[in-house]
């Protein structure tokens, strides 16, 4: 599956967790609204978490592509700085 898919799955997971916190912020607290919402928050941290890494992903492929659109023969270039 494309990147581009991948992210926007991973965006779409990471707005139903939001919608799913705020849920959990409007009851009265208890023991099982503290567990929907620890479950809830988990659900957005790891979608977070891969929204991040697709989006580095993504621009990781944009970079190379672009040192191919300018010739460079190898990306990065050897002694660059980490």
């Amino acid at each position: 599956m494309p990147v581009p898919k991948h992210l926007d799955e991973a965006a779409a997971r990471l707005k139903a967790a939001s919608v799913r916190i705020d849920e959990a912020r409007g009851k009265p607290a208890s023991i099982d609204v503290l567990q929907e919402w620890l479950a809830a928050l988990t659900d957005f941290c790891l979608a977070l978490s891969e929204v991040q890494s697709f989006s580095n992903e993504s621009v990781h492929e944009k970079l190379h592509e672009l040192a191919g659109r300018v010739g460079l023969r190898e990306f990065p270039p050897t002694g660059a700085p980490a």
